[in-house]
């Protein structure tokens, strides 16, 4: 069955958020008396939901986590949002999917708003028909819950048409949980043994080894 429907994780899939983020954490943190001064401690935070790293990794509540994610959004709207970059290849990449016929979504963890608003700013927002993310309460956070929310919002019924890309172990996860096979992209923020122990469906390099192999399915 062909792939029609392809569905991209934003955050160290499509785009290299690691100082917006990693900043708005520690700006979090700092209100809470923790100073972290070394920003690449804090890159388990990109992908994943927020307040389950605020828990995970700093032992917060599920009250303070909330509280510490209202904090990160005090940083990450008025500065962190566009502290990031879009991965060289990325935009020649989605264009050569689309022309081939392929549909392309977005399923993020990250707020959808924001999700939009940074598709927007680097004018990637055209290739895609529909981008589905987390809502601004976290009551739709999980990225099994994204992913099935966008396949529904997109009105799409067969998973067989359906293939997930993402570079944590929480794309493939999420994916899995609805039924779809993911990519595992190395160009991010997870690594080969994370991918392969989630077991990815298949693990590539580079933007082009993407492209080539999306091209095929």
């Amino acid at each position: 069955m062909t792939r029609r429907y392809i569905v991209f994780d934003l955050d160290g899939t499509l785009t290299d958020p690691g100082a917006g983020i990693t900043r708005s954490v520690q700006y979090a943190l700092r209100s809470y008396g923790i100073e972290e001064t070394d920003l690449s401690k804090l890159y388990p935070f990109i992908g994943p939901p927020l307040k389950e790293s605020f828990m995970k990794f700093y032992g917060f509540s599920e009250t303070q986590g909330m509280e510490a994610i209202g904090r990160y959004r005090e940083y990450f709207t008025a500065r962190g949002i566009f502290e990031n970059e879009v991965y060289d290849g990325i935009p020649q990449m989605l264009e050569m999917l689309k022309k081939n016929g392929k549909h392309l979504l977005v399923a993020t963890s990250k707020p959808e708003e924001f999700a939009v608003r940074i598709l927007e700013h680097f004018d990637l927002r055209k290739y895609f028909d529909y981008v589905g993310g987390a809502s601004m309460d976290e009551v739709r956070v999980g990225k099994g819950e994204v992913i099935r929310y966008t396949l529904e919002a997109a009105g799409i019924a067969d998973k067989r048409e359906v293939i997930m890309v993402g570079d944590r172990e929480h794309d493939v996860l999420g994916a899995r949980e609805n039924g779809v096979d993911c990519v595992g992209v190395l160009f991010g923020y997870g690594s080969r043994q994370e991918l392969e122990e989630v077991g990815a469906f298949k693990i590539v390099g580079t933007v082009g080894e993407l492209g080539s192999f999306l091209l095929t399915i």
